[in-house]
């Protein structure tokens, strides 16, 4: 059972440059509400925005309980990792960001969070990849590698501020590539080359 839900911004370069964004020193982190989460394999865009995007991550699952941990002690606080979509109403999110307000309507909404099956940790090869196609065509891919803040990182940093519990799961953060969907998209969503999931947008 899915318990909280962080994210992790601006954790790969290229996607920060292609938003003109600059990396931060340290992980930007937010999070979204458990009602946001997509329990079947229909996406519904919301009314209120005509540019929805979507950014495909890596998800880590928090295994036990974890505050203020160092970073060679994040190991052993997750277990298993899944592809997920962090989906964002940009419109919105560019107006809030201008207003220098939060981005939670913008990246909480119903229908914007997505996560596969999740694998033990141990069955993944390093670096770990990932991508997403729509329609058919690769649109994003990554790998944990090209992460400006590892796995590690970004569980210990979170942990200074918030008490991890088993249960939550974290965002890590999306690759270049992000882009708008639009009503009838196909979307797949692959670990290690595995297909895990089908998704269309209604």
């Amino acid at each position: 059972m899915i318990n909280n839900i962080y994210c992790i911004g601006r954790n790969y370069a290229e996607h920060a440059q292609e938003l003109g964004n600059r990396v931060e020193d340290d992980p930007v982190v937010f999070s979204k509400p458990n009602s946001s989460l997509i329990t079947g394999s229909i996406i519904h865009l919301p009314t209120f925005s005509q540019d929805v995007h979507y950014e495909t991550e890596l998800v880590v699952r928090i295994s036990a309980p974890a505050f203020k941990i160092d970073v060679d002690r994040a190991e052993d606080h997750y277990d298993a990792i899944a592809v997920g979509l962090d989906l964002t109403a940009r419109d919105l999110q560019s107006d809030l960001k201008n207003r220098r307000l939060p981005w939670l309507l913008a990246k909480g909404f119903k229908d914007s969070c997505y996560v596969s099956e999740f694998y033990p940790k141990e069955t993944l090869l390093q670096p770990i990849h990932f991508a997403l196609s729509i329609n058919g065509s690769n649109v994003q891919a990554g790998n944990s590698e090209e992460m400006v803040f590892s796995i590690p990182q970004i569980i210990a940093f979170i942990s200074q501020y918030i008490a991890l519990e088993p249960g939550d799961i974290i965002f890590t953060g999306t690759p270049k590539g992000v882009g708008k969907l639009e009503v009838g998209d196909q979307l797949t969503l692959s670990l290690e080359g595995t297909n895990l999931a089908e998704l269309q947008v209604e």
